[in-house]
């Protein structure tokens, strides 16, 4: 038994037909594109968290910025 219950011949037989039907050379160019496609997601995922981690930082200095304080109302006397 191979993998998810198909035989290794049968899973060579399936190749050599999707190689047949396909050709070598757009199976490269969707290789290719498949490579490309991963890596431009996992960059994204990685600026993600450094863009999340920087907020973050943010928010913890700006809750570190309150300021308290009470309004003091002064009356001048016009005489």
């Amino acid at each position: 038994m191979g993998f998810g219950g198909i035989s290794p011949w049968s899973l060579l037989l399936i190749l050599a037909i999707v190689l047949l039907l396909f050709g070598t050379k757009r199976l490269r160019n969707i290789g290719s594109d498949l490579g490309g496609a991963i890596k431009s997601f996992k960059k994204s995922v990685k600026e993600g968290e450094e863009d999340t981690a920087k907020a973050k930082v943010e928010d913890q200095d700006a809750q570190g910025r309150v300021i308290d304080a009470e309004v003091k109302k002064e009356d001048k006397d016009k005489a």
